[in-house]
């Protein structure tokens, strides 16, 4: 049987990238010997009842019971029946099979009517007592809602509001690292990745998870720049934005200038006054978005990153208001290296001024007023030959070293 998220895709009518072929009725190690035939086989995954052929992006597994914990003792049944393995899945869409003995007539085994939960969007629990021995499911739902825009029913709406992230076997908190790879797959794989974090509001998890961002929802603003409403309706319709812009060099670019739209204003609760200014919020906004990044990840360059963002977001807007000349564009693009470039900087600020739409939740798109400065600001740095990187100096200590010894003097 195909199993999984192949099958969920396929539904989907989506690209299917990776592949799962669970195997019944024959034993781990005859698989392997029919697996030999073609190829060099991978026993990493054997003890999980996982192999793969060498230069085949196909996992071949068996049927298993798993304990648990996050490190499970594992139990492979070849004898389990199709409707028992897919019990183990997290969501009635994950929870379906093709039957491939027959090439000719696809049938798709939907044990727990994963197929019309896809129909009517909806998320569904499988078994709710294995679905709370995975604190990661959590996660895994809120991605879902952003990448395939379901939702889930008020039965596992009920048990994401009192979910525990602590391992039950172990009693350790979930890994940082899991955590953080479902929001990258969130913000990657996501038209709308703002759907996820406003789930966490409704469910009223925002503030536990996330307080940073938790505190964006009471934080007001200015109706003359800001007449979408309080800074996390901004946050989020900024999300969207930056989820759709089709500018990006690579994919860690695309996650760091994400991530730093998600962090951009974690500054404004801290700074905002009486009358609504946000005064230096960009400034106070760089400890709060550290803080933030240190609980998901310990990568450097993400956090350096999305920190430069964080304190230069609002500067080509600034650059643009004062009619600035080239040599300051040129003073920020060194600023800014060598995590980021201006173009980057350029993409963020598209994304910030696309997230004011006073009338409705979706980012404001083109057409929008502030899009010709965008343009503007691009032209700029393409002038300033500064897109990707600062420019280069013109005078280096290594001209100097036939007339200046190396040393305190040059």
């Amino acid at each position: 049987y195909a199993v999984g998220g192949c099958v969920r895709d396929f539904v989907l009518e989506k690209e299917i990238k990776d592949i799962d072929i669970e195997v019944h009725n024959i034993s781990i190690e005859d698989l392997e010997k029919c697996l030999k035939k073609f190829g060099g086989v991978s026993l990493v995954g054997k003890k999980f009842g996982v192999l793969r052929i060498a230069h085949v992006d196909v996992d071949w597994s068996l049927p298993r019971k798993d304990s648990k914990g996050r490190k499970p003792k594992v139990e492979i049944d070849p004898q389990m029946t199709i409707k028992d393995a897919c019990r183990r899945r997290d969501l009635t869409m994950n929870a379906m099979a093709i039957d491939l003995r027959d090439k000719d007539d696809v049938k798709v085994v939907d044990p727990f009517n994963g197929l019309s939960d896809i129909k009517e969007k909806k998320l569904r629990l499988v078994d709710e007592t294995l679905f709370l021995q995975d604190p990661l499911r959590f996660f895994r739902v809120m991605q879902f809602i952003s990448r395939f825009e379901m939702f889930p029913d008020e039965k596992l709406n009920e048990v994401c509001e009192k979910m525990s992230f602590v391992d039950i076997e172990t009693g350790s908190e979930l890994a940082r690292e899991r955590i953080f790879e479902e929001i990258k797959k969130l913000l990657l794989k996501s038209k709308s990745p703002s759907l996820g974090f406003r789930w966490l509001k409704d469910i009223n998890r925002l503030d536990g998870i996330f307080p940073e961002l938790g505190a964006l929802v009471s934080t007001q603003q200015r109706k003359d720049y800001h007449p979408e409403g309080n800074v996390f309706e901004h946050t989020m319709q900024s999300l969207d934005a930056s989820a759709v812009i089709n500018e990006y060099e690579s994919e860690e670019e695309k996650v760091k200038i994400m991530f730093g739209v998600l962090c951009h204003d974690m500054g404004k609760p801290k700074v905002t006054d009486k009358d609504l200014h946000a005064r230096q919020h960009d400034v106070a906004g760089v400890a709060i978005a550290k803080t933030f990044l240190k609980r998901l990840t310990n990568n450097k360059d993400l956090m350096n990153s999305v920190c430069k963002i964080v304190r230069y977001h609002s500067m080509p807007g600034l650059l643009l208001r004062q009619k600035a000349g080239l040599k300051a564009y040129k003073r920020l693009a060194v600023k800014l290296s060598p995590e980021i470039d201006m173009s980057m900087l350029g993409i963020v600020a598209h994304a910030d001024m696309c997230g004011r739409n006073p009338n409705g939740s979706e980012p404001l798109g083109k057409g929008f007023f502030a899009e010709e400065n965008i343009d503007e600001f691009k032209s700029k740095i393409i002038e300033a030959a500064i897109e990707h990187a600062p420019e280069k100096p013109i005078l280096l200590g290594k001209h100097l070293l036939d007339e200046v010894k190396s040393g305190p003097e040059l």
